[in-house]
């Protein structure tokens, strides 16, 4: 690793006026102190946003539930407010990496960091989410933008994430045995903008699938949404499976997903 200087703001103001020359914000470090270990990245300052209580509260604000960019994903998973009011985002949570993992990491730095396999990004984008940032807010349509990237400008932090609360939601990934990351996720939901589907694992970003979302929407079943053919553009192929595997996992992840709904 590289050596870096370190800094512990405990204000949002505090930890944008740190941010000068070479710097990245430190979330909880999963992936970028990895990365850093192994010298694929490096920064001359890292600014840890740990101590910045603003940024670790989980309130409900009207028909949403506004998580906090530095919520752990145990802490998330563990919310009565979000057991309640969006069973499935907690369900996602709790079952993101290992125990460590979760307790570590965090909401804000997963979406941040943008990783193709997370499951985080179906969650915001298959609930149409907002990202609210110290500058603006972002919706979840337009934050990812590709392979590792978001719309983030340099400097920008984000501060909290708002999900609306929907009537039917659900989470099902065919994962990476040893790293829990997602081969293909699906995120489908139903609410009051119509029935949204989101897939991670499967391309270089999260997006929708809007094929099984107009086929949902004429019939809400399990079998509306194997029987939609995914085309295999921009699929992933590697190791784990093939473009054409995957295209096909698209469909069987949601139409699992929506037996999952079906089945609360």
């Amino acid at each position: 690793m590289y050596a870096f200087e370190y800094q512990r703001p405990a204000s949002v103001a505090d930890a944008k006026a740190a941010m000068n020359g070479d710097a990245r914000f430190l979330a909880g470090g999963q992936s970028l102190i990895q990365a850093m270990k192994l010298r694929l990245s490096s920064s001359e300052r890292l600014v840890d946003l740990g101590g910045i209580a603003d940024l670790k509260s989980i309130k409900v604000d009207g028909g949403n539930v506004v998580i906090g960019a530095m919520v752990t994903h145990a802490a998330v998973g563990a919310s009565a407010d979000v057991q309640r009011l969006i069973p499935a985002l907690a369900e996602l949570a709790g079952g993101i990496g290992d125990p460590m993992v979760r307790n570590m990491g965090t909401l804000g730095g997963s979406i941040a960091n943008a990783d193709p396999a997370a499951c985080y990004p179906a969650a915001v984008v298959g609930l149409g989410a907002t990202v609210h940032t110290n500058q603006r807010a972002i919706a979840a349509d337009s934050f990812f933008t590709g392979l590792y990237e978001t719309a983030l400008q340099p400097g920008e932090l984000i501060t909290a994430v708002s999900f609306p609360a929907v009537a039917k939601a659900a989470y099902v990934k065919y994962k990476q045995p040893a790293s829990r990351f997602a081969l293909v996720g699906v995120f489908v939901s139903q609410g009051a903008a119509g029935v949204r589907v989101a897939v991670t694992g499967a391309k270089g970003s999260v997006f929708r699938a809007t094929q099984i979302e107009q086929a949902l929407g004429a019939s809400f079943t399990p079998e509306a949404a194997k029987a939609v053919k995914m085309p295999t553009t921009d699929i992933n192929a590697d190791m784990h499976g093939s473009a054409e595997y995957r295209a096909a996992m698209i469909s069987v992840m949601a139409s699992r997903a929506v037996a999952a709904v079906l089945a609360r």
